[in-house]
């Protein structure tokens, strides 16, 4: 049984439309929800987390469908939008005090395996650390309530190469340890490295979602990359 299903999702705005999306997602692999800014990525996570009601389709977290059981599942799942930008002058501990208090699945011992694993000091502040300290932050947040389900938005935006790298490091730990991940992000190199699947959306319609390797036969061109494929299909629809 998938992890997470959504089927035919539909979301109407005055000016942009996100047309029967229909994907799953499963335990231990890391889906990369790629395309340009304004495709349908945030709509679609929003979606996903009731933070906008789609106009129609189903979203179904471990066989309950979210409508009737949104207290329940957001439990069991972690979301983070990048890095953390509240409470700049609040030490982590003061912030993360607060945080547990809305998680019954809260667990300390996971709280700390990851402060240590991310080399967090819960006495600093927010405003001390680097942008890339602070996406980790976000993360610690969304895992220590055991999230079996991270659903990131943009997360490595704003990052530079190195702490890019070292949070699709994280991810592949996260994987191994049975965590299903879906980021969204418009960095091609990000989905070579890390994801397992891909969903590629553009004008808010589900144009190929493929595991990784099925992307290749099926939309690369001999000798293309994914990155090179996704650019030659965008070119081609926007002539």
């Amino acid at each position: 049984m998938a992890l997470c299903e959504i089927k035919n999702l539909r979301k109407t705005y005055p000016s942009f439309t996100l047309s029967e999306l229909s994907f799953q997602l499963n335990a231990g692999r890391i889906v990369g929800f790629i395309g340009r800014n304004g495709a349908g990525k945030t709509t679609t996570i929003k979606s996903m987390l009731g933070l906008v009601h789609p106009d129609g389709g189903e979203i179904d977290y471990f066989g309950l469908p979210f409508s009737q059981h949104e207290k329940q599942i957001k439990q069991r799942i972690g979301y983070s939008t990048g890095a953390v930008n509240y409470y700049p002058k609040r030490k982590i501990k003061d912030i993360v005090a607060v945080t547990r208090m809305f998680f019954d699945t809260w667990n300390e011992e996971a709280y700390r395996e990851y402060l240590s694993l991310f080399a967090l000091d819960e006495s600093k502040m927010p405003s001390e650390l680097s942008e890339g300290m602070r996406v980790k932050f976000n993360l610690l947040l969304a895992l220590s309530h055991k999230s079996e389900i991270l659903i990131l938005d943009e997360p490595t935006s704003g990052l530079d190469p190195f702490s890019r790298d070292e949070l699709l490091d994280i991810f592949a730990e996260l994987k191994k340890r049975g965590v299903s991940i879906l980021f969204s992000t418009h960095i091609t190199s990000d989905i070579e490295k890390c994801a397992d699947d891909i969903l590629y959306i553009r004008d808010g319609k589900l144009v190929a979602s493929y595991p990784k390797e099925d992307f290749r036969k099926n939309c690369c061109e001999a000798g293309e990359s994914i990155e090179e494929a996704i650019l030659r299909m965008e070119r081609s629809a926007n002539i």
